[in-house]
């Protein structure tokens, strides 16, 4: 009989931030709202802190000397993690899409995926194109190479070359990205 799965322990999350008595500095630079910024004894900025009702934490521990900042801790995380979420979107995520060709493909399949290609960098994605080699096939080496520059050739206008062909195992690929253009209004 199997026990159920059960995650590891991990341990407590440690916080990313010193609050109230976890500060160990003798002396803080205290900021915050209905706050004269200035510097104060950690245990004076404490007492501040507790007689508004809310938390002293220490945003900028390599300051000389720390910055702490009077606000609500809760709501400082939640605004942190707010704000992280917004970077994380806004990252631009890169979508990259493959194309198979065989050793010996023929001028129509070839144009075809080169138009398949074309719209790919179009819309901002890099492309992968690679010759797969089954078999005995993986004599014809040179044609691979010679079809794989053919394609990047071809697509000069819309993409640069990224990673030139490459014999990996039994594929030979390259890669290319678009090229960064202006947008038109």
């Amino acid at each position: 009989m199997s026990r159920p799965f059960r995650k590891p322990y991990r341990g407590r999350v440690e916080e990313p931030y010193k609050v109230n008595e976890r500060i160990t500095a003798r002396e803080v630079r205290v900021v915050g709202e209905n706050v004269d910024v200035d510097v104060y004894p950690t245990n004076k900025a404490l007492t501040m802190a507790k007689e508004q009702g809310l938390d002293l934490v220490e945003i900028s521990p390599n300051a000389d000397p720390p910055v702490c900042k009077i606000i609500d801790y809760s709501k400082f995380k939640y605004e942190q993690k707010k704000k992280q979420k917004e970077i994380k979107a806004k990252a631009q995520k890169t979508v990259i899409k493959e194309i198979r060709f065989g050793p010996n493909t023929d001028d129509h399949d070839f144009n075809f995926k080169l138009n398949h290609a074309r719209k790919f960098l179009e819309e901002g994605a890099k492309v992968k194109a690679y010759v797969h080699f089954v078999g005995r096939s993986i004599v014809f080496k040179d044609r691979g190479e010679i079809l794989l520059l053919k394609f990047a050739q071809a697509l000069e206008e819309l993409g640069k070359v990224e990673l030139l062909p490459k014999l990996e195992g039994k594929r030979m690929s390259i890669i290319l990205a678009p090229k960064s253009t202006s947008k038109k209004k």
